[in-house]
Parts: structure tokens; C-alpha cells; sequence
């Protein structure tokens, strides 16, 4: 399978070095890291250990995803988070819904999550909000603002994508749901992030 590896950065010098290398070590070449500007070593360290870095025009994850969809030639992308919360080698279990025909794939954090990785007033708002979008789009979902999440490219392309921000996630799942695109969940492991989080959980 034809897959690249986006990964969003802004200031993740103490975890990107170490993602880069374990993807490489699955034997994943193309690695592409949407740079926001960093002020530490960011892209220093991910171009040492062999991604491909572009830095970002805009601000924001969501324009980072949105610009990186815009170059991204490959079959499948698969966007994980720089901070280091998620195991690359949960990997595997996204692709392999890939191959058995889901369109979009999410990591699900809630079957494995370790302590200290969710605040409880961001997994209490995760879960509210998991619950508003069943509701409203008629399909049950159990983590759709996992940063962790694979798609086919030529599925992804069609996504009307707009937000700039940590929306982009459920902008991303939404859009799948009106554009018909078959939604698969997988269960992956969610860590504590090394640092101070840039995510207001309001």
C-alpha cells in the first residue's frame, strides 16, 4: 500500500524525533511534517531523522491538514499527532481497515488510554460531544476528534475542509458522513503528552 505519514508539528522537538524514527523503522518512507512555524529544533530534528518537512503557509492545524492535502500524491495518509500520544505502531490496525474497504479510519482513545492523558473536563466534553454527533448524523461514533486517523486519499480530496483549528478533526468526520464515505473506528492507545498542551479545553 502506497501510504504517507503526516504529522502536523508546531514546537514538538522532545517527541518528533522519535516518531519519525519508529515509522521509519516500520518500514514507512514517505513522512511528511507540516512545520507551523516552530521556534525550537522541530524541524532541525525531523529532517535529520528522514521526513520530508514543509513549513506551513497559514496557522493552525486544521490549514496544516488542509495544506498538506494539497500535496500529498500518495494512495493513503495517515495523520497522527507530533506530541507523541499515540504508538506508530498502532498503525497497522488502521491500514488494515484500509484494506478491508473503510474509507476513513479513526483511532478510538477511549479503549486504551492511559492515566493522565485526558483531562477530565476534555474527556467529559469528548464524550458529550461523541454523543451530540450520533445524535445528529445518525451513526455511532466513539472518538471522532482523535488525532490518530487514516484515509484514502482520493476520498480525501473531496472533503470541503474549512477550519483552521483543533475543529478540523470533526469537520473531517462530518464531512465524511455527508459525502458518504464509509467510517471505520479502531482501537489505538492514547499516552499523556510530553509538555504543556496547546489545546484549550473550553
Amino acid at each position: 500500500m502506497d501510504v504517507c505519514i503526516l504529522i502536523p508539528t508546531l514546537n514538538e522537538e522532545r517527541t518528533i524525533g522519535k516518531l519519525v524514527r519508529e515509522f521509519r523503522g516500520l518500514g514507512f518512507s514517505e513522512i511528511l511534517v507540516i512545520d507551523g512555524k516552530s521556534t525550537d529544533k522541530t524541524v532541525e530534528i525531523a529532517e535529520r531523522e528522514g521526513a520530508r518537512v514543509v513549513i506551513q503557509k497559514g496557522r493552525g492545524k486544521g490549514d496544516a491538514v488542509q495544506q498538506a492535502f494539497g500535496i500529498i500524491q500518495n494512495e493513503v495518509v495517515v495523520m497522527i499527532d507530533g506530541d507523541g500520544t499515540y504508538l506508530p505502531s498502532d498503525v497497522t490496525k488502521l491500514l488494515k481497515a484500509i484494506e478491508e474497504g473503510a474509507d476513513h479510519v479513526i483511532g478510538n482513545r477511549f479503549g486504551d488510554y492511559r492515566a493522565g492523558s485526558f483531562r477530565k473536563l476534555n474527556r467529559i466534553g469528548n464524550k458529550m460531544l461523541n454523543r451530540i454527533f450520533s445524535f445528529g448524523y445518525g451513526i455511532q461514533l466513539q472518538d471522532i476528534l482523535s488525532g490518530y486517523r487514516a484515509l484514502k486519499m482520493d476520498e480525501a480530496k473531496k472533503l470541503e475542509l474549512n477550519k483552521t483549528g483543533f475543529e478540523i478533526e470533526a469537520e473531517m468526520t462530518i464531512e465524511s458522513v455527508k459525502k458518504g464515505l464509509k467510517i471505520v473506528e479502531v482501537p489505538v492507545t492514547y499516552l499523556p503528552r510530553e509538555g504543556k498542551t496547546k489545546l484549550n479545553p473550553i
